[in-house]
């Protein structure tokens, strides 16, 4: 049963300064089938990858991207100098045709901006919008951009805002920020120490859902193995084979027995 695929840890200025990937949890998605003209598979070319949109069968289904053709793999749209789908998907002569399809694994800079975009998103939901009371905080010129720009690449955000009524006067509970995001096949919890480093967990949506306690247990391997290296310099990417090796054995202790907490 897949448990937990990946660890991230962002600096505070939002960069990606170590990934681990569970490689076992990683399930196979690749199909591979021979196709006779017309395709019956529709393809949209998207962030620089060809992808099922419609049309989905024999275990192939919308969203898997196109990996190979006849056992040839390519990535982008082109092939061979030629055109995927004008030149070869588009030409009867091409067929019958062998095409497999599957799910791409994260390449190291969408990682990259995977971190980059989260940092952004969870520094959007740490923002304080107060529209009455005396002590009002606004909104700058430069927060507004950030916020109009990522509202408009993201379809869904983090309450921005708790506000509870007291007595006398309203109350306004700052936001913590992003602690769990979930879709429909994966679930990211994040925390965030005093300092600005986020540490992620990636996983799937069986294991129990409460990361808190085996979040903190990585806080501390990376407090004992990296801020305590004389060579490590803080926000720099982590390169330390002890804390490899002690992450590694508490996430395999975690799966035998979830780290969770009481809370």
């Amino acid at each position: 049963m897949p448990g937990i695929y990946s660890v991230y840890i962002i600096s505070r200025s939002g960069g990606l300064i170590f990934n681990y990937d569970c490689e076992h949890n990683f399930v196979s998605s690749e199909v591979e089938k021979t196709f006779s003209y017309p395709l019956d598979v529709k393809l949209d070319f998207i962030h620089q990858k060809l992808i099922v949109s419609f049309g989905q069968r024999d275990g192939i289904r919308v969203g898997y991207t196109l990996l190979a053709i006849n056992g040839q793999p390519f990535s982008g749209r082109k092939m061979d100098d030629k055109d995927v789908m004008d030149d070869i998907l588009a030409n009867e002569d091409n067929y019958p045709i062998n095409l497999k399809f599957g799910l791409q694994r994260l390449t190291t800079n969408e990682k990259i901006v995977l971190s980059s975009m989260f940092h952004s998103l969870y520094a959007i939901a740490a923002l304080q919008i107060c529209t009455k009371g005396r002590n009002d905080r606004r909104l700058t010129t430069n927060e507004k951009i950030v916020l109009s720009s990522m509202f408009h690449s993201l379809y869904a955000i983090a309450a921005l805002q708790i506000c509870t009524k007291g007595r006398n006067d309203r109350q306004f509970l700052k936001s913590s920020g992003i602690e769990v995001m979930e879709t429909n096949n994966f679930r990211i919890n994040c925390l965030q120490t005093t300092t600005g480093v986020k540490f992620l967990i990636v996983s799937d949506l069986t294991v129990p859902a409460n990361k808190d306690l085996l979040l903190k247990k990585i806080y501390e391997l990376y407090t004992d193995y990296a801020l305590k290296n004389p060579f490590y310099s803080l926000d720099m990417p982590i390169r330390c084979d002890l804390f490899d090796t002690n992450l590694q054995a508490i996430l395999e202790q975690n799966e035998k027995q979830p780290i969770i907490s009481n809370v």
